[in-house]
């Protein structure tokens, strides 16, 4: 995709994304309809009314491209193009009316094996918004990200004892064990931990050298493909290893201590 195509996608991008934040904002302190729920998850009609809202929006201008999203996928399957939608990334802080959750965009394309992610796509386009700081992340390939317009960077921070760390720890039994042994390896090494709920911010905060690094284990690929394409495209390091289906295990860090930091098992 040619570099003006990533620029029109980008503003599509951001378009849907401050709709979607602005049902998410009108919302937050709404009584909650409950689609499903676990002890560890929960799906609101929100979430599907914001992916509704930002696919339409997609695809007023660009109607070839696919969708892959949270609550479900749309267009053909093998279409060279395809967003990637969370449409409210951390649910369950917003289901209990934290103000701190976003909407997660991504544009990838396929390339191949050698690509980015196990399917072979590749991310050129990442928004990340969120509506109740109303602050908007944005990157297109080969050009630094920006936080509402202005160019960010990971930190440079080289000592773990100096660094604040988040983990995020996935929704299965499986996971949670996975995860436990990376928590504490990491709490004694670091200054702090921050477990906040909402990964592509989680991502985005490192992107902006607000978090040095974090670490999840069985997240999603619509949590991840746009804020770990800003940690890539501000200077960052973003390891990750697919489990399952459009599942993975990632460490998201500033690069200078990628060695120092456990991968989720």
């Amino acid at each position: 995709m040619r570099q003006t195509d990533q620029t029109r996608a980008l503003a599509a991008a951001v378009l849907a994304a401050r709709a979607a934040g602005k049902l998410m904002r009108a919302n937050l302190r709404a009584r909650k309809t409950i689609s499903s729920s676990t002890q560890y998850d929960i799906k609101l009609e929100l979430d599907v009314r914001c992916q509704k809202l930002i696919e339409r929006s997609l695809r007023a201008r660009f109607p070839q491209i696919a969708l892959l999203g949270e609550e479900g996928a749309s267009g053909d399957s093998h279409a060279a193009q395809r967003w990637v939608v969370d449409p409210i990334d951390g649910t369950v802080n917003f289901s209990y009316s934290v103000p701190h959750a976003c909407v997660s965009i991504a544009l990838q394309e396929r390339t191949g094996p050698a690509a980015g992610y196990a399917d072979g796509y590749e991310t050129l386009v990442g928004v990340v918004y969120d509506p109740f700081c109303d602050e908007l992340w944005t990157a297109t390939k080969g050009r630094p990200p920006r936080l509402n317009g202005i160019p960010i960077r990971v930190s440079r921070r080289r000592k773990l004892k100096e660094s604040l760390v988040a983990i995020g720890f996935a929704k299965s039994p499986e996971d949670l064990q996975a995860t436990l042994p990376a928590f504490l390896q990491v709490v004694p090494r670091v200054r702090k931990i921050r477990i906040m709920g909402a990964a592509a911010l989680s991502l985005a905060y490192v992107a902006t050298g607000r978090f040095d690094a974090y670490i999840e284990r069985g997240i999603s690929l619509w949590d991840i493909a746009a804020g770990g394409f800003l940690v890539e495209c501000a200077g960052g390091d973003f390891w990750r290893e697919p489990r399952t289906d459009h599942r993975y295990r990632m460490v998201a860090s500033n690069g200078l201590l990628a060695r120092q930091l456990p991968r989720p098992g």
